[in-house]
This record gives C-alpha cells, structure tokens and sequence, in this order.
C-alpha cells in the first residue's frame, strides 16, 4: 500500500463456523509442491478482488502441473474477518490458505475481531494494483473535475461505494482523496460492499454517487462501456487506460493496494515450505505472468517470512492512518 497524504508521508507500501467438507480429490502426489485436497478460501463474495485472485491463482497452478484440483469456495462476512476467524480456527490443516489483502488487515481493525493477521502462517503477497474511480455510462460526470466540483459541494448528498469494509482499501482511498479535496473526512457518505460484485450492482443502479475499487475487478466493464473509468489513484496512468491520477487531478495524494495468501496457524516446518514452495512456483510460471498482464496487476511477490514482516509493518500503518483521519 502507497499513501501520501499532505498531513504526512506515511511511506510505501502501505464461533469458528462450519463449512464444507474437506475434499480430498486432488489428481497430485503428495510430494514435491503437489498437495492434493488444497482449498482456497474467499472471505468475500463471488466477483471481488480476493474472488478473481483466488480462481485466477488455482487455474494457473492446475494449468501449470503444479498441483492437482484447487477447490475456490466462498465464506464472505464482516469486511473478510469470518473468513479469518474460519482459517484460524483450522489449525494444523496444511490444505486450506485464504485469499486476502489490505481490507482484511483494516476490517480487523475497524471490527476489533479478536482473530488478527498475526494469528495466521503468512504464505506470500502475490499482488499490487491501484484503486480506480468509475460512475456508471448514465452519470452525469463526465470526468474527475465535474465530479469533484460536486463533492465538495454537499458531500453528504454523493454517496461513495467501495467493496470493502471501513478501513480495507476502497474505504481508504476516497478517504484519503476527501482529505486532499478539503472535505473531512467524516463528512463522506461511505457505503460499503462485500465485495466488488455487490458494488458493481449498485454502481450501474445509480444507488452510489461514485465508486472505487480496484482496477483488475472492473475492466470488462469499463471496455464494455457499461462504466466510466474517471481517474486511477496510483502515481502512474495504467497502460490501456484512458484516465489520470488523482495528482492530474490536482489531489495531492496516491494509494495501491495489495492482495496476498495465508494460511492456518499450527503448520508444520514442512507444510508451510510446501504452500509457499507451490506460490513460488505460480510466481514464476507464464500462465501468471499472463494473468498479472491480463488483469492490470503489478508483480509484488514476497513470500514467507518476509510476507509476515510486511503484514506486521501494515498492520501498525492502516492503525496509523485511521487514526489520522480520525476514523
């Protein structure tokens, strides 16, 4: 995660519930990176970001020969925080990981779930991409400008979506621009989803002023005509799309986010070096390469122990900066 706010320069990179049973049908050997039975868990709902990260990453491997069948199963809740209270509850179980990323580390927060981050086995970062801005093709904004003119004038009237919960990354970013347009930030009408298929709908429902999301759940849409892209909140434009950074836009700041795997605490040493064995292994094939092109995603590979040193200084940062913005 990247933010810069003109306050501070906050740096780079910024119950256990019953489900399925497990399924033990994978076509790998259990040797080498082969782990047959693995599943991948979703804390959000079909069509978000952890959704698309989860299924692109298991049809790579699958494609790849790294393993045998993933199975993709979805337990959205609470900002990503069921998911997390279900996978830690799972200790031991070296055949289960969760898709996640910034929106957990903040829904833990704003939740004050007693399951964090560091009660998971970090297994790598996989992701980096920036947030997008989009209206639907009948909003009256034709661009960043006309919608910022309108913001600032009654903010409260405009609502803005995002598919994460209060502290995850579509509820940082616009917070982050209301306080680079001069709006506080607790006078924005944030709306959240559970996940960018919720959004979405509501987008193109004209329930939502506005919304941010990230840039890889939304490109269909946006080449489809059915939304329009008014602005990325990365420092640099996304190649293939025409639209400017916040700072074009004269907002003085930038965010990306970031997605990543975890899996359940109680691994053995073994364990945990084949689920990080088997990332590193999708890291470097071309079918992922191919989908980090495809969905607009930035390689941001860190795996293991590192990935655990990362969460903990992004645990301590998203604390930082709600508190700042007085959230």
């Amino acid at each position: 995660m990247r933010l810069r706010t003109p306050l501070a320069l906050l740096g780079s990179a910024l119950l256990v519930l019953l489900g399925p049973p497990l399924l033990t049908t994978g076509s790998g050997s259990d040797t080498g990176t082969q782990i047959p039975g693995l599943r991948f868990m979703v804390p959000n709902t079909p069509g978000g970001g952890y959704d698309i990260t989860a299924r692109t990453a298991a049809k790579n491997a699958e494609e790849a020969g790294l393993t045998g069948d993933i199975e993709v199963f979805n337990l959205p809740g609470a900002g990503g925080t069921v998911g997390l209270t279900r996978l830690v509850g799972e200790r031991g179980n070296g055949r289960l990981a969760m898709s996640m990323g910034l929106g957990v580390v903040g829904a833990v927060h704003t939740n004050k779930t007693p399951r964090t981050l560091a009660d998971t086995t970090p297994i790598a970062r996989l992701t980096e991409e920036q947030d997008i801005v989009v209206v639907g093709k009948n909003s009256p904004y034709k661009t960043i400008e006309e919608l910022l003119v309108a913001w600032k004038k009654d903010p409260g009237k405009l609502p803005v979506g995002g598919g994460s919960s209060p502290g995850g990354p579509d509820h940082l970013a616009p917070m982050l621009m209301a306080q680079a347009a001069g709006i506080a930030p607790k006078d924005v009408n944030y709306v959240p989803f559970d996940g960018g298929g919720e959004l979405l709908a509501s987008i193109l429902g004209n329930k939502v002023g506005f919304g941010v999301s990230g840039v890889g759940e939304y490109l269909d849409q946006i080449k489809a005509g059915e939304l329009r892209l008014l602005a990325v909140t990365g420092p640099k434009r996304v190649p293939g799309l025409d639209a400017p950074t916040l700072r074009e836009a004269g907002l003085d700041t930038e965010f990306t986010n970031w997605r990543g795997i975890v899996a359940p605490p109680g691994l053995s040493d073994a364990e945990r070096e084949k689920l990080v064995g088997l990332v590193t292994e999708l890291h470097g094939s071309p079918q992922w390469r191919e989908s980090l092109e495809k969905h607009g995603w930035n390689d941001a590979f860190l795996p293991g122990e590192e990935f655990g040193t990362f969460l903990t200084a992004q645990d301590r940062r998203v604390a930082s900066v709600l508190k700042e913005l007085g959230l």
